[in-house]
């Protein structure tokens, strides 16, 4: 069986959808919002599956060339005197360019599970907050108790089964991570959701909302080391942050992007 994409009605309806979704565009620069989907889905294996749907219509932005941001003081005086290395080759842009933020601190909110005991509830929150709170040495960072308000989105919830290419066999996954894209003021701006399985449990936890959080924070990609955070494998002992993830983590930050600029190119004025 050919793959999903070559079907004629659906090849019809995706290009439908996409002239639907520039025309939208245009309408919305001026007055509105822009949301375009796209998902790194992370099985047992936390290997990337592209998604079928919004994450390959192809969208032409209308703004300024790609630009890199000042870096963070915190990863700006980063300096690792080992020479450990880096995976950066193994990152990903995106339509938009790099994913990084330019406005700090980053602002986290943690959903409280609801389908648990508060005890087990508090327990959970806890073990992704110790993941989250790693990060916060190598970029500024903030819980938020409004949803609304957050820049990244973290909940205890079952991904959408995923059904690998050349398979009809559904499986489950441990986590799925996704970003949405939107303007505030002709500013391009995007914002991240992370869903933990609650199949997870114990240090698994930690671990698990550890790697999501990098891929929020810019490292859309993974290592092929297992002595990093973002290695593309749950291991029986999870690591830590290492040296390289933090070096990827610099190298991603002193990338362009158009996030963070404004989409009204005024270099001719």
């Amino acid at each position: 069986m050919g793959k999903i994409t070559q079907h004629p009605i659906l090849n019809t309806l995706i290009n439908l959808i996409s002239r639907r979704l520039i025309v939208a565009l245009a309408l919305f620069l001026g007055t509105g919002l822009l949301v375009v989907f796209t998902n790194i889905e992370l099985s047992d294996g936390f290997t990337i599956i592209p998604k079928y749907g919004y994450s390959d219509l192809r969208i032409s932005l209308p703004s300024s060339s790609p630009k890199p941001h000042p870096l963070p003081p915190t990863l700006a005086q980063w300096q690792d005197n080992t020479n450990g290395g880096d995976y950066f080759s193994q990152v990903t842009t995106t339509q938009v360019g790099y994913l990084v933020w330019s406005q700090f601190p980053v602002r986290v909110y943690v959903e409280l599970p609801k389908a648990i005991s508060e005890k087990q509830a508090q327990v959970w929150v806890n073990s992704v907050l110790q993941g989250v709170q790693e990060w916060s040495t190598y970029l500024p960072l903030t819980i938020v108790e409004q949803p609304e308000v957050a820049d990244i989105m973290i909940a205890r919830k079952a991904p959408p089964l995923q059904i690998s290419p050349g398979s009809n066999i559904p499986r489950a996954r441990s986590a799925q991570t996704t970003y949405e894209l939107y303007t505030t003021n002709k500013v391009l701006s995007h914002r991240f959701t992370i869903l933990l399985s609650p199949s997870q449990t114990g240090e698994y936890i930690q671990a698990a909302a550890r790697h999501e959080f990098g891929h929020a924070l810019g490292i859309w990609g993974h290592s092929p080391l297992q002595t990093d955070a973002l290695y593309f494998s749950q291991v029986r002992n999870p690591p830590s942050i290492s040296l390289r993830d933090v070096n990827t983590l610099k190298r991603v930050y002193e990338q362009p992007t158009t996030l963070g600029w404004s989409l009204i190119d005024n270099s001719a004025t």
